[in-house]
Formats: structure tokens, C-alpha cells, sequence
């Protein structure tokens, strides 16, 4: 008995999406740029751009010692011809210094994936996290984190632990990506279904 097509399909496109965070956290370069479409963009907290370049940069802090990890949960994917919009559940992990204590921060959002058929290959167009909300704590609890709050409060309360452990090792963060609600993550499910109904991005 034949498997249906669209399960077919939704099994690739969840195969793609558990890959990205593997070989990605692995350091599996070679194998993580084949996830990606050749225009494919990644939308971050600390990078914006194409998805050559987000490897690239990737790379450098992976080989410096930057520790970021990801964990997924579960996925829902909207369906349509040769584009899917997916939503997984996941957890963003990243253990630096703070204020000189060595911390751990957990982030826990949404990938929000434009993901695209082409050439009988399912491939990620552009991602786009939701960030819900964060923690930070101290990898050893007998540590005091004093935070600065008025850099603290710069940030959206979804990442602002994130933004403020990655503004203080060197990285630009962006101000306005979507959370939980509010007008950003209205908008990206607006463009989400748009582009479902054929759309360019």
C-alpha cells in the first residue's frame, strides 16, 4: 500500500526541521546548509540575513566557544501545494558570562518556518522565532546575578534575559521580533497565511 502524498510531505518537512537543529548544534555545516533554500534568510535575535552568511557567522562563534542549543517540541504544519508554514515548539539554550557569573538562559518560543517544494525537495525559505518567554540563573546557585535593569528593560519581556547575555558579549540585538502576542506576531501570521495563498515573501 502507497503512503499518501501530504504524509509524505509532512514527514519531510519535520525531517527538515529536526536536522536544522541537530547539525546546527553539532557544528554538521555542511550537512545544516542543505536545509536551506539558495535564498533562504534567517531572522534571529543577534543576525538577520541570508542563510550563507548565518552559517558563516555561526561557525566563527561555534569555533570561539559560543554555546547555543536547541531543543524541540512539538509541530504543527499548515499545508498547501508546494508551501507549508510550520510552528515548532523549542527552546533556545545559550550558557556565557553575565555580569561575570557564568549563567545559563532558556528561551521558549515558536519556529515559525516558511518552507517551500522545489525541485521535489522540501527547504526552509526563511525562519522566523517567536520568543514567549525566558529565565537566567547561575550555573552554580550559590552566585549573585545583579543585572542592569535599565538594559534589562530595553529588551521585549519574551527574550530580554537572551538579548541582554548576547548584547553584553557583543552582539547588535534586535528590538521588535515577535512574542507571544502583540503587533509583530499578529503580523507574521498575517504574512504567513498570505504567502500560504500564493504571495511572494
Amino acid at each position: 500500500m502507497s503512503i499518501p502524498q501530504e504524509i509524505m510531505d509532512r514527514l519531510a518537512i519535520r525531517d527538515l526541521i529536526e536536522n536544522w537543529a541537530v547539525w546546527r548544534d553539532a557544528g554538521d555545516w555542511d550537512r545544516f546548509r542543505t536545509v536551506w533554500s539558495d535564498d533562504g534568510v534567517m531572522q534571529a535575535t543577534w543576525f538577520q540575513g541570508i542563510a550563507d552568511e548565518f552559517i558563516r557567522v555561526s561557525r566563527e562563534g561555534f569555533e570561539k566557544g559560543v554555546n547555543i542549543l536547541h531543543f524541540l517540541g512539538g509541530t504543527s504544519i499548515d499545508l498547501k501545494d508546494d508551501r507549508a508554514i510550520s510552528q515548532t515548539k523549542m527552546t533556545i539554550s545559550q550558557r556565557g558570562l553575565v555580569e561575570d557569573v557564568l549563567c545559563d538562559v532558556v528561551c521558549t518560543g515558536r519556529f515559525y518556518d516558511f518552507i517551500e517544494k522545489r525541485n521535489g525537495q522540501w527547504r526552509m525559505i526563511l525562519r522566523q522565532p517567536i520568543y514567549e518567554k525566558d529565565t537566567v540563573n547561575p550555573v552554580d546557585p550559590s552566585e549573585q546575578l545583579l543585572l542592569d535593569t535599565d538594559l534589562l528593560e530595553q529588551f521585549p519581556v519574551g527574550y530580554r534575559h537572551l538579548a541582554y547575555m548576547q548584547s553584553r558579549i557583543g552582539y547588535v540585538v534586535k528590538k521588535d521580533m515577535p512574542g507571544l502576542v502583540g503587533p509583530q506576531v499578529e503580523a507574521l501570521y498575517r504574512r504567513g497565511e498570505n504567502w500560504l495563498a500564493g504571495a511572494s515573501l
